[in-house]
C-alpha cells in the first residue's frame, strides 16, 4: 500500500477546506465544495475527410491526461460537412480521483503558463451551477506533447465539474486551488 497522495489533494485537504469554511462560514468541513471530475473534449472538424487525425488526437489526449482517451462518433448525418452517422469526429475522455488533481497541478502549475500571451483565464465560462468550462487553443501547451512530433495543432475544451452550488463558491475554490483568473 503506498501512501503517495497529489500535491493538490492535499492542499485542498489542509488549505482550501478551512480556508472555504471561514470565507462562506459552512458548519461542516463536508459542506465546502470540492471537484468532482475534470472533462476534456476536442473537436476535430478535418476528421471527416482523414480518420488518421482522430487516431492521433486520441493518443495525444491519453498522454496529457495520463489515462486512455476515447473517440467520439457523430450522431446525425449532415450533408453539407459530408458527415455520416457514427464517423468519429472527436475525442474525450474524464478524469477522477488521483489523476484529476495530478491533472490540475500540471494545467495551473506549467501548461497554463505556456500559453501565448496568458494574462489569465477569463472568468466567463461558470453555468450558473458551479461548473467551469474554458477553452484552450493549443493542445501543445502540455509538456507530454512532442511539438516536432504533432502534425497538427488542436484545441481543447475543458470543464470542471463541483459541487458549488453557485459561481462565486466555485470561483472561490478553483481561485484556492490557485486557478490563474484574469482580472
Amino acid at each position: 500500500m503506498s501512501t503517495y497522495a497529489p500535491r493538490m489533494k492535499a492542499k485542498y485537504r489542509d488549505e482550501v477546506v478551512p480556508a472555504l469554511q471561514k470565507e462562506f462560514k459552512y458548519k461542516s468541513p463536508m459542506q465546502v465544495p470540492r471537484i468532482l471530475k475534470i472533462a476534456l473534449n476536442q473537436g476535430l472538424g478535418d476528421a471527416v475527410g482523414d480518420k488518421k487525425i482522430v487516431d492521433q488526437a486520441v493518443e495525444e489526449m491519453t498522454q496529457i491526461a495520463g489515462q486512455r482517451a476515447q473517440a467520439t462518433v457523430s450522431r446525425k448525418d449532415i450533408s453539407n460537412f459530408k458527415l455520416r452517422r457514427g464517423m468519429p469526429i472527436g475525442a474525450r475522455v474524464t478524469l477522477r480521483g488521483d489523476r484529476m488533481y495530478e491533472f490540475l497541478d500540471r494545467l495551473v502549475a506549467v501548461a497554463l503558463p505556456r500559453t501565448r500571451d496568458f494574462h489569465g483565464v477569463k472568468a466567463t465560462g461558470f453555468d450558473g451551477r458551479g461548473n467551469f468550462t474554458f477553452g484552450v487553443k493549443e493542445h501543445i501547451i502540455f509538456p507530454e506533447i512532442d511539438i516536432d512530433r504533432t502534425p497538427r495543432i488542436h484545441g481543447m475544451d475543458i470543464t470542471l465539474v463541483t459541487t458549488a452550488k453557485t459561481d462565486p463558491e466555485a470561483k472561490a475554490l478553483l481561485t484556492a486551488f490557485g486557478f490563474p483568473f484574469s482580472k
